[in-house]
């Protein structure tokens, strides 16, 4: 029978109207009736990714300059040869909150959860950030903050041109030689889920490209978990080590496999 925990409090001390403690076979069940609404929702979200990459594309014809670690870059320049270029356009300058010492909150709390960018690199995608503040206050804050995202300062009309100029928001482009395209923009809460190598390759034009994915003809594709690497290890090998492929692939075997390696 489901009981209701008595003396929950908050920090506040105010007592919590905690859920029903219940046996483990009536907790299994429930997790089953909710498996089923989150099945749903992962094959909502991956439609509605499928749907986004067969969004129309707009072409870009200004030429967009920012200032870089290195001098005056291009927009296709941020590409760095890439076909898919993610800008975050990210609000580090006079008259925001936090500065000179910090980026915006949100902003910065967003840049806390970047994942490791070699893995996006890997599927020929580009995340860039993109702000007013000069670049030698870039580079310490970056320095003091542990990122390591590239990040550009602007320097004319893009973030006007792309709906960034007053709130945050990520644009994403794709590169056709030396043709550059829009292909999708998201902001407000959007924002939110982004950070992980999945959140960013879903808003692309090529989408993760993994087989199972709804992709319109001809799109790249590979088998999924193949491609997966260590972030340090995609320039020296094409693949992951076998005994990784194993346990993504056949994951009785490979425990075989650590079994008899312990007995060795």
């Amino acid at each position: 029978m489901a009981k209701h925990m008595t003396g929950t409090h908050n920090k506040e001390g105010k007592a919590m109207n905690t859920p029903p403690i219940v046996s483990q076979q009536e907790w299994d069940a429930a997790r089953q009736q909710l498996l089923v609404k989150e099945k749903d929702l992962t094959r909502s979200r991956d439609a509605l990714a499928a749907e986004r990459r067969r969004m129309p594309w707009v072409a870009v014809d200004n030429k967009y300059e920012f200032d870089g670690p290195q001098g005056r870059v291009s927009l296709l320049d941020l590409f760095e040869g890439r076909r898919q270029l993610i800008v975050y356009r990210a609000f580090f300058e006079p008259g925001v909150f936090g500065w000179p010492e910090h980026a915006c909150r949100g902003c910065s709390l967003g840049a806390d959860q970047v994942a490791h960018l070699a893995h996006l690199n890997a599927r020929d995608t580009t995340l860039a950030y993109a702000s007013r503040a000069p670049q030698a206050d870039i580079a310490r804050l970056k320095a003091r903050m542990g990122w390591e995202m590239p990040w550009y300062t602007m320097i004319d009309s893009f973030d006007k041109d792309f709906g960034v100029d007053e709130w945050h928001g990520h644009n994403v482009f794709f590169r056709d030689g030396e043709r550059v395209f829009r292909t999708y923009f998201i902001n407000n809460r959007g924002d939110e889920a982004m950070g992980t190598t999945w959140s960013y390759l879903d808003i692309t034009p090529l989408g993760r490209q993994e087989a199972w994915e709804d992709s319109p003809e001809g799109y790249p594709q590979t088998p999924p978990y193949k491609w997966w690497n260590w972030h340090d290890n995609y320039d020296a090998e094409a693949s992951p080590d076998p005994k990784w492929i194993d346990i993504t692939t056949d994951p009785q075997e490979a425990a075989r496999k650590r079994e008899a390696e312990e007995k060795a």
